[in-house]
Formats: structure tokens, sequence, C-alpha cells
């Protein structure tokens, strides 16, 4: 990773519609903000990297969901875990700290929850950092097509096949090395620890909860679209080439939409920061360094 005077990472919790609300947090109070938005099935634990290598010039929060990482995790049954309830509650965290403007970092999960809080409130959104985060029907592949199955009959059955296939240690790890070109530079501890976190009782009910809500989001891909149409947010995408979940297919579609992007297709999987954690990194100094900051510095 860069190396930078960063600043140390701070682990802490705010309270959320009556949830706790675990955060990872770096870097100046007065910089311009980047909020990491992590994806399935890990946390801010993805990000453990990248903050450090971000906090010298900007400041960097990363929230864990409900359900996920470090935060509160009801049963499913005391929460509704659904994408447009995630999205609520990272929109209630974002204010909870004060921030009224900020570039989104978009993977995986990250992507339909950060969209819902972007289309609510886009004079927030100085910028977007898209890592394999969908927004388009051509993204949705192969992969999708047992989780497709589930959305149509949400049958034990289906839950099963979901289970046994997407929500076991060897599941897990395959999302870490599938078609990376250095399988052995991906550190088991990420596997382990994820896993470690989706065995916990009543964790995999939540999980399969959300499998059945991501049916809510291509319906919204539309208005998702016309958001970017409507309001140019400056965009970076730098996305894992070889990502069979999220696919390039799925890459492509912005520039369709976008005036001011900037477009990086990776030698990389689904989970780019950990093989292509400095490059990343440098590309987004880069960026957010010539799109927002300057703004920032001129502004009255």
């Amino acid at each position: 990773m860069l190396q930078t005077q960063s600043y140390p990472t701070v682990h802490r919790t705010i309270g959320v519609d009556g949830l706790e609300i675990f955060y990872r947090e770096a870097g100046p109070k007065d910089a311009p903000v980047i909020a990491l938005l992590h994806g399935f099935p890990t946390s801010s634990h993805m990000f453990r990297k990248l903050i450090p290598a971000l906090s010298d010039k900007f400041r960097v929060v990363a929230p864990d969901y409900p359900g996920f990482g470090n935060s509160t995790m009801p049963s499913s049954d005391e929460f509704e875990y659904s994408f447009a309830r995630l999205a609520e509650v990272v929109d209630h965290f974002l204010e909870g700290l004060r921030l009224d403007e900020y570039s989104l970092y978009l993977m995986d999960y990250g992507a339909p929850v950060g969209y819902r809080i972007a289309v609510k409130h886009p004079e927030r959104v100085e910028s977007l950092i898209v890592q394999n985060g969908n927004a388009y029907g051509e993204g949705l592949r192969d992969f999708w097509e047992p989780i497709k199955a589930y959305w149509n009959n949400k049958s034990a059955e289906n839950a099963k096949v979901l289970r046994d296939n997407l929500l076991t240690i060897e599941a897990t790890k395959w999302q870490y090395t599938h078609s990376v070109p250095n399988p052995e530079a991906v550190a088991p501890d990420n596997w382990l620890h994820d896993q470690y976190l989706l065995d916990r009782p009543g964790n995999k009910e939540i999980q399969l909860e959300l499998f059945n809500s991501y049916g809510t989001n291509p319906p919204l891909y539309l208005e998702w679209q016309a958001y970017i149409r409507r309001h140019q947010p400056p965009t970076l995408v730098a996305w894992g080439k070889h990502d069979y979940i999220f696919p390039a297919d799925g890459a492509h579609p912005y520039k369709r939409d976008l005036k001011d992007i900037e477009f990086h297709l990776l030698d990389a999987g689904h989970f780019a920061l950990e093989s292509k954690g400095e490059e990343v990194a440098g590309l987004i100094r880069d960026f957010v360094s010539r799109k927002v900051a300057p703004a920032q510095t001129c502004a009255p």
C-alpha cells in the first residue's frame, strides 16, 4: 500500500436508529470526506489497508452495516434486513457524524446502499468511486441465476441452494481467490475473518434475507442511471475485470451515462483491494485530489 504520512485509524461505535454502528475512521476532520461502503460477506475490514493509504489527505470513514462486522446484529425477526433499510441506516450514520458532503466508494452491496443515498441526497455526493459496484442489468450474469430463483420463489429448497453454495468457507474463500492472477498474495485472514462472522448464530438467516432483498435493486437501476445522467458526479471506475460475480460487462455501461469518468479495468477479481490495493489507492488519491479537493480549497 502507498507509503504516506497517515493518521491513525480509530475504531468507534455510534448509535443509529437504536443500533450500535461500528466504524473505522482516519484523517483530518476538515479534509474532503470519502465514505467507504463494503460488500458481502465482509465489513469495514476490507478497507483496513486502504484507510491509512488515504488518511493523510482525506477524512475516511467506513461503517459496518447492521448484521456485519462489529455492528449490532439483531435477528431477522427483530430487524428488516433489506437494502432500503441498510441505506437508511448508513444515511443516518453519515448524518450522525455531521457529514454533509462526501465521495462514495461503492463496492458490491455498497452500490445499492450508496445509490439509494445518492438519489436521496444528490447535493451531498461530490464524487463516486465504483469498484465492482453494479447499477446496470448487463452486470447480472450467470452467478445470479440461483439468487434470482430465490427472488421468484422464497422456498426452503431455494434457500438451501444458497446456504450450501454461498455461505460456506469454501464459497467465501472462492470470492477472494477466484480468477486472481496471484491467489497466494491474498491473505487467508480475509475469508477466515468473514466466515467467523457468517457462522454466528442467526447470521445466515440474515444473509438469506438480503439475498432476497437484492431483487429490489434491479428495478431501481433506471432511477440510479437517471441520477447519474442528470447530476453527472465525477466518477472513478476501478473494476476487477476477472470478477465472476460482477463482471466487467457491468462496468462499461457507466461510460454511456457519464461525461466525467475515469475508467480502469484492473487485473484483479472481486475483492480488488486484496491484490491491487496500492494501485486503487493511487487512483483514488489522484482522482479525488483533482475532482473534489481543489473545489473545496477554492470555496469561499
